[in-house]
């Protein structure tokens, strides 16, 4: 099959077409943007890419188009699809009938956490010899690829919420028939789609809907919102962890090391230099996800002491004057905070300064604004850039007084960073996206500083 898949790189449809090629179909692609690294890394698989929507494109004439949420009604190219009567199809619905249908899908949903159990569990299948494909929304560094394709009947997931493409609001992951879920938590976000939490359950209890009795949905044990959307209706036994579940994660050592219970017996030690309580929370989902799958507890725990994490997620970007400078993917309230929360765990008293980026929908619209001051409570200080926002981050951030500063200009919030930081400082970026390159150009100013 020639699938043709407009906006090709973005990261789950990207990850669609490499294990679209992987599967044995040829595959094309465009987009608005198309530059390294995802184009490089698209090229090497043997993905033909197309710079911009243009309608010559159905010269082309793949057997179908699949189409990518990015896309909008008035795209150039789709409007010529719709025209000329062209079969089209979403890319989760064309991933079901293609690649997952058959399969012992694995999913994980949630407000955050979702791309780092994803690469936990799909590591502990791996680590047994499961070889699973998988597809998930960043590197995990035990594999150095974000999509693979295999033979093996296991798939891993990373199940979002969002909305499927322009002619299917439903959420992407109803779309994926999984026989074992995880929900590790649910808040409000992505406040472009959603008006409020309670959508956003609705959608979380389609996808209950869609998991068989002989299924399992593993469930934080002490979100409400997660109850709320069983109480709804649950054909599937389900496994909490944390809260007052039978899978319980211990205190964690001086190392980061923590015991694993279940139903009160302990069943090991993660030994490990993740931080915060959320990876513990994500290490336990993962853990019994994977005994679902056949993998015993033991396998799983010594899987996870060898786990790499995920790139972005208090990823150490470079060390100058001995301050360290960490990326990190957090952009709502919460993950903010809890990142932080870990980071302040491990370094004590030493100083952390805070670096974001308001970025994502949810962000620009300003609908969490109330929350950043506490979530940024922990840091000794705080940078923001306010590039592209419409709202008044100086306000918004008065509650944390003269630890602040705010501005619209990434070279100036740069030298502000530099001529601040001491020897010991731990800097810690957050943002969804690429920031600019601020990683780099600080590490750069901080060398000749």
């Amino acid at each position: 099959m020639h699938i043709h898949i407009l906006g090709i790189c973005g990261t789950f449809m990207g990850g669609l077409a490499v294990i679209a090629r992987a599967a044995g179909h040829r595959v094309t692609g465009c987009d608005a943007n198309v530059y390294p690294p995802m184009s490089t890394q698209l090229e090497a698989q043997g993905i033909a890419l197309i710079n911009g929507f243009g309608p010559e494109q159905l010269d082309l004439n793949p057997d179908v188009f699949v189409v990518g949420n990015v896309v909008t009604r008035g795209n150039p190219l789709m409007e010529a699809i719709l025209n000329r009567g062209l079969p089209y199809i979403s890319g989760p619905q064309w991933l079901r009938e293609h690649v997952l249908q058959g399969r012992w899908v694995l999913a994980v949903a949630g407000t955050h956490g979702k791309t780092t159990t994803s690469a936990m569990l799909a590591w502990i299948l791996e680590h047994a010899g499961l070889n699973p494909g998988f597809l998930i929304g960043g590197v995990p560094q035990n594999f150095g690829v974000s999509a693979r394709f295999t033979e093996t009947p296991f798939f891993v997931i990373e199940a979002d919420e969002y909305d499927t493409a322009f002619f299917d609001k439903r959420s992407k992951f109803v779309h994926y028939a999984p026989r074992t879920v995880m929900l590790n938590n649910i808040e409000y976000d992505h406040a472009d789609i959603f008006p409020d939490l309670a959508a956003i359950e609705t959608q979380f209890h389609h996808l209950v809907r869609t998991v068989p009795g002989n299924g399992l949905i593993v469930a934080h044990g002490a979100d409400a919102a997660i109850e709320r959307v069983l109480a709804r209706g649950a054909w599937t036994p389900i496994e909490r962890f944390g809260g007052d579940g039978a899978w319980q994660a211990g205190a964690p050592e001086a190392s980061g090391a923590f015991a694993v219970t279940h139903e009160g017996a302990l069943r090991g030690r993660v030994m490990w230099e993740l931080l915060g309580d959320h990876n513990r929370l994500n290490a336990l989902a993962a853990i019994a996800a994977a005994r679902h799958a056949g993998v015993p507890v033991a396998g799983a725990v010594d899987a996870l002491c060898q786990f790499r994490n995920v790139r972005r997620r208090m990823e150490v970007r470079g060390v100058v004057r001995n301050i360290i400078v960490y990326d990190d993917f957090a952009h709502h309230p919460t993950a903010i905070a809890t990142t932080l929360a870990g980071l302040r765990r491990k370094v004590g008293d030493t100083r952390i300064l805070a670096v974001i980026e308001p970025r994502s929908n949810t962000m620009k619209l300003g609908v969490m604004k109330q929350a950043l001051p506490g979530s940024l409570a922990a840091a000794d200080r705080v940078y923001c850039y306010s590039g592209g926002i419409d709202w008044d981050v100086t306000a918004a951030l008065a509650p944390l007084g003269d630890r602040v500063a705010v501005h619209q200009d990434l070279d100036t919030l740069i030298g502000d960073i530099a001529a601040a930081a001491q020897s010991g400082d731990h800097i810690l970026i957050m943002s969804n996206g690429g920031f600019g390159g601020i990683h780099d150009k600080l590490l750069q100013r901080l060398a000749v500083a």
